[in-house]
């Protein structure tokens, strides 16, 4: 008896691992029609980017996390969360002031007056942004300065 209670936890933790591992294994890429988009996203773009057209979306899921790649005629590319969120510009042209927090372009504006942003990114904590120089700049969520990453 007591040297079936030793392997029973054993047991619950091999399973546990066991199931960890085929949920993280659960990650999968797929291309789907705009129309799969969330709305929020299909209204973020029509909003912000009216002249360009989709080229392709992907829907990626990782475990329970589920995320869209947009990638428009022009180059750039976008993510949004399952809500339709976006988190993530990328592009090689100067991205439109609308989709910058009023702050951070007011910010890009006053001390990189030649220049443009490229891409901007956001997580829980954090903002960054790249302007054309290639010069990498963090921001809090609140869109206050931080410092340059280099």
């Amino acid at each position: 008896m007591k040297n079936l209670m030793h392997r029973k936890p054993f047991a619950m933790l091999l399973t546990f691992l066991s199931a960890m591992v085929i949920l993280s294994a659960c990650e999968k890429e797929s291309v789907v029609p705009e129309g799969k988009l969330p709305d929020d996203a299909q209204g973020f773009i029509s909003l912000h980017f009216p002249d360009q057209s989709i080229s392709q979306v992907i829907k990626d899921r990782d475990g329970l996390s589920v995320d869209y790649e947009v990638i428009l005629e022009n180059g750039v590319q976008l993510e949004f969360n399952r809500k339709g969120e976006c988190s993530s510009i990328e592009g090689n042209t100067e991205l439109p002031d609308s989709v910058i927090p009023e702050k951070i372009l007011e910010y890009v504006n006053q001390s990189y007056a030649d220049n443009f942003i490229i891409s901007w990114e956001r997580d829980d904590n954090e903002q960054e942004v790249m302007i054309d120089n290639g010069t990498e700049l963090k921001f809090d969520k609140s869109s206050n300065f931080l410092r340059i990453d280099y």
